[in-house]
């Protein structure tokens, strides 16, 4: 099997990467996302992605890397991570009771070929009506500060998702389907990596 790469920190990617059976390395890279690009959600979420996977991808030959990057858009407007509590509280605010939608743009890179695809998939989120107290409790854990919209979907902003139209796991941070699915046009398939227990 090929050398496979993911290009990110993100504790979160690496453990829904793990959950497909994939054999990879983790190499978060140096890129600095820059989220004022003038560009359609959808088309920095592409660019963001291919920026962490190009920066990666130097480092790696006859690799396959793959570079992902998500934030949210509520009203035309990019939320990436509030960074502190004031931002956070105000990023909850706003989302409160109402719906948005969560991005997530993947990059695949062959440093072999040289090919690349980069997709984004969008995600609609509702969270219910939060109180006062309920938002200065959060954020008060820390979970909010470097969670893009200032949430995080699998953990403890998990008890304000009211619904999710979409891919779940996009919101979390990776599209495993669409993942998986472009991965194979990379000659990468996961169940080849699945272990087998034999039989008797």
């Amino acid at each position: 099997m090929r050398k496979i790469v993911l290009a990110s920190s993100s504790p979160r990617r690496k453990e829904i990467l793990s959950k497909t059976g994939l054999k990879f390395v983790v190499d978060p890279g140096d890129y600095e996302e820059d989220m004022t690009m003038k560009l359609r959600p959808i088309e920095l979420a592409k660019t963001l992605s291919r920026g962490k996977a190009e920066s990666v991808a130097r480092r790696h030959k006859d690799a396959i890397i793959i570079g992902a990057d998500t934030f949210i858009t509520y009203k035309n407007e990019v939320m990436g991570k509030p960074h502190t509590p004031v931002r956070a509280i105000g990023m909850l605010r706003r989302l409160s009771g109402k719906v948005h939608s969560v991005i997530t743009g993947f990059t695949i890179i062959d440093t072999r070929t040289g090919k690349s695809i980069s997709r984004a998939i969008e995600s609609k989120v509702k969270l219910r009506r939060m109180t006062q107290r309920e938002i200065i409790a959060y954020v008060k854990t820390g979970e909010p500060l470097e969670r893009g919209g200032g949430y995080a979907a699998q953990e403890l902003g998990s008890v304000f998702i009211e619904k999710i139209d979409g891919d779940f796991f996009s919101v979390m941070g990776l599209p495993v389907y669409e993942l998986v699915k472009e991965l194979k046009r990379f000659g990468v398939d996961v169940i080849e990596q699945w272990p087998s227990r034999g039989s008797k």
